[in-house]
């Protein structure tokens, strides 16, 4: 039921052995702690003959009470909880009357007022049956939560009784109809579907509608006409260079119109697209196409070098003509529309692969919930190369509404995208808890709140802690707009579950509630070996329906071990998400984190295997090691160990380069941390837990320490240090080698902003990342503002002397 392997039950023992007088009558308890590490692959009756032993060998030193042991071990009391022992189980046995001879005794029952412990557990045998009482700390437990564990436990025994060579982890929780219950919870269904593929269905929105504006971006726009036409003349082409059904195409461009058109042109031509983000180095995007195979590459003129002569280019901007129609695509809706790749734990990414069905019935299955139509215009706030935006781009072109495409340098300021939301009357944003974060933040920045078209915020992408969203819901209340928590995952397109978010949530302290499976979609919580877990018990995540992926590219060991076989006998496809969650009692869903080494930061699905494995090939590492600190309040970053012996010069430079060669910027650890070796648990395992925490020692790549020489650089070190959480920046330390990211970037601007009343942006601190450097352009936009320089009179002053 807890999900531990390692747990300690105090026992009581009665204490009169260690008294002069054994015969004293009195209360004489004292509590022995027991400590039980469960094996799962063990027979159960070999464990008990174990656990036999241990309490043999504990009733040995009963004499020892239990707070004598609990200060002999130092242990941190904590006020609320008594120390070492939360559980207790004790057998009864009640006997024959007591005979003090001419003394009358009676027996008085004495109801517990209070409990020492969070769970108390007294089997008392009355000779004919055995009756089982359990108190507990109603703060922490429910008495239906109680009751359900209670009959769990009856089963267990049951099946104990029945089967004692059973492996541990086999035995039953729940009863047959119980177990046959939960395998249903969450059954998916059959929706009704217009059918067609996803290009089919934008060609009837462009006769329905072809004035309309589809597409947006900047002082650009497209009709769904001129929209159509671009990409008829895109798909033509391609077809030119044999692209059909099932053939994989390239595409790399900034977030622009041509993105739309890219898209668009890949899939009427019959092809599915590989996105190849801008961002991207050179070595991830080689190695991508080698193992798509991709020999076209639809792209812009600026990107054409990146390619040489390996693959075919199309380049949008220039190579493109309008046609009226569009060739025979000649793919149906099971045919592949796109292949995202996501990170992969053997050091290489892994192709996903997406068919036109998989993203058409997620807007036929969720257009109860929603309602989207012609009037909603949704912004492209996300990568392509992200599967957010695939439900970004459709959920406007299927419906005929407006997609408005977001610049990069606009997605990192949240100021600025919010001018463009608020400009653009957009209904619907879809972004990750981390980046609503700084649009909320940068919403109260703004003054009062303003009247906006927003109809909802959609959250995807990475847990929902819901305390976060408590200063938006003080200013905007929980009505309109209306916010959506959909957990998802790309293998199973986009979205898994929905559940709308209001204050109540927020007050009642729920957890990272995910909601109901979308309708479609079968979604159940299973144990190690493959079985339902009881409600509010925590298990693995696993996914059927119409939205399960066909598998990974060119990886069918992988496949086979993450796309299984429903137990059930239904011969459906179960994704296994490597996720944790727990249903609760009203149905829905929790989700609890990862169960592997996967972390997900600002919505970016990350093995860290796959950094490791990188680290590991670096001549100079002998071994190393990739986790997540939350050292802030979400504010997640990936920290790396190195145990490098030998250590040459430039060697924190040249770890690095390696890193940014092969791996996208959201997976450059912020910092990279030398130590001797890394720690180990007592099995030989990897603790992650026992890592150091980062800290300025730990820096070998930090250059020489340089103070603020100018009025200028003193604010800026201020601003700097508490955006990273760090004392005394050196004004040539860089901002992203000491620990920036995009997140911690945009708040850097928005203070600096304030702090000196210039128009920086984000590109100028990419551009001038040290402080020096940015203060130097500090001045020159307030000289161009004022007349004079940021730091004003002291800077004049300083001159003069």
């Amino acid at each position: 039921l807890s999900g531990q392997t390692d747990v300690v039950v105090g026992i009581p023992f009665a204490g009169q052995q260690g008294l002069e007088n054994s015969a004293l009558v009195a209360h004489c308890v004292n509590t022995v702690p027991l400590r039980a590490e469960l094996d799962p692959e063990l027979p159960f009756a070999v464990h008990l003959r174990a656990v036999g032993r241990q309490l043999a060998q504990a009733q040995e030193h009963s004499r020892l009470t239990f707070g004598s042991l609990v200060r002999r071990l130092q242990i941190d009391r904590d006020p609320s909880r008594t120390p070492l022992v939360a559980t207790t189980f004790a057998i009864d046995k009640v006997g024959a009357p007591f005979d003090f001879g001419d003394v009358t005794v009676a027996s008085v029952g004495t109801p517990r007022r209070y409990s020492n412990f969070e769970l108390q557990v007294n089997a008392v045998d009355n000779g004919s049956d055995l009756v089982l009482e359990c108190d507990y700390n109603a703060d922490l437990f429910t008495a239906p939560t109680i009751r359900r564990w209670l009959a769990h436990y009856e089963n267990l025994l049951r099946g104990i009784v029945s089967r004692p060579d059973e492996l541990v982890g086999t035995l039953p929780l729940l009863g047959d109809d119980e177990s046959v219950a939960m395998g249903k919870v969450g059954a998916a269904s059959v929706i009704d579907s217009v059918g067609g593929c996803l290009h089919e269905r934008f060609e009837g929105r462009v006769r329905s509608g072809p004035g309309r504006v589809a597409a947006v971006c900047g002082e650009k726009s497209l009709s769904f006409v001129a929209l159509d036409r671009r990409a008829n003349g895109l798909a033509w082409r391609l077809r030119e260079l044999g692209v059909g059904p099932d053939v994989l195409v390239g595409l790399r461009s900034e977030r622009s119109l041509n993105v739309v058109v890219g898209v668009l042109g890949i899939l009427k031509a019959g092809g599915a697209y590989v996105p190849l983000d801008p961002a991207y180095p050179r070595d991830r995007v080689r190695f991508m196409l080698e193992d798509s195979g991709v020999k076209v590459v639809v792209t812009e003129s600026a990107f054409a070098p990146d390619f040489g002569d390996v693959v075919e280019l199309v380049l949008v901007d220039r190579e493109v003509d309008e046609a009226v129609a569009g060739p025979a695509s000649g793919v149906g809706p099971e045919n592949l529309a796109y292949v995202m790749y996501t990170s992969g734990s053997t050091g290489r990414p892994k192709g996903v692969l997406i068919s036109h069905r998989n993203v058409t019935r997620l807007f036929d299955a969720t257009e109860g919930w929603f309602g989207f139509g012609e009037d909603d215009v949704w912004s492209l706030f996300h990568s392509y190369a992200f599967d957010f935006s695939v439900w970004e781009m459709w959920g406007a072109l299927l419906y005929g509404g407006r997609l408005v495409v977001v610049p990069y340098w606009v997605s990192r300021s949240p100021e600025e995208f919010r001018e463009l939301v608020v400009r653009e009357g957009v209904t619907v944003l879809n972004q990750t808890p981390s980046a609503f974060r700084q649009f909320a933040a940068a919403d109260a920045r703004a003054g009062a709140p303003v009247a906006s078209a927003l109809r909802y915020v959609i959250f995807g992408g990475e847990a929902l802690e819901l305390s976060s969203l408590r200063p938006w819901f003080d200013r905007h209340g929980d009505a309109r707009p209306r916010l959506v928590n959909m957990y998802g995952i790309t293998e199973t397109t986009v979205h898994v579950t929905y559940r709308p978010i209001e204050i109540a949530d927020l007050d009642a302290g729920a957890g990272s509630v995910i909601g109901v499976a979308i309708s479609d979609l079968r979604v159940l919580v299973l144990d190690a070996h493959g079985a339902p877990v009881p409600t509010g018990v925590a298990g693995e995540l696993y996914v059927g329906g119409a939205g399960v992926a066909r598998g990974y590219l060119n990886r069918p060991e992988l496949t086979a071990e993450r796309f299984v076989s429903d137990r059930s006998g239904s011969g459906a496809t179960l994704y296994r998400s490597g996720d944790r969650a727990r249903r609760l009692e009203n149905g829905e869903l929790e989700y609890l984190g990862r169960i592997d080494d996967q972390v997900k930061i600002r919505g970016f699905r990350i093995e860290l295997g796959e950094i490791e494995a990188l680290l590991g090939r670096y001549p100079d590492v002998s071994d190393a090691a990739v986790t997540v600190r939350e050292d802030v309040a979400n504010d997640k970053r990936l920290v790396a160990y190195v145990v490098a012996p030998r250590r040459p010069a430039g060697f924190a430079d040249s770890l690095k380069a390696h890193l940014e060669a092969e791996l996208p910027q959201y997976m450059i650890p912020a910092q990279v941390i030398t130590i001797e070796h890394l720690p180990l648990t007592p099995n030989g395992k990897l603790d992650r837990k026992a890592l150091p925490a980062p800290d300025q020692a730990h820096q070998d790549s930090r250059p020489p320490y340089v103070a603020p020489r100018t009025p200028t650089e003193r604010t800026l070190a201020e601003v700097w240090g508490n955006a990273l959480g760090i004392a005394d920046p050196g004004v040539t330390d860089n901002f992203f080698d000491s620990g920036g990211d995009s997140l911690k970037a945009a708040r850097m601007v928005t203070e600096v902003r304030a702090a000196f009343g210039v128009d920086a942006g984000m590109r100028h601190l990419f551009e001038h990342p040290t402080i020096a450097g940015l203060a130097e352009l500090v001045d020159v936009l307030a000289v161009s503002i004022s007349g004079s320089p940021a730091g004003g009179d002291a800077v004049r002053e300083e001159m003069e002397i």
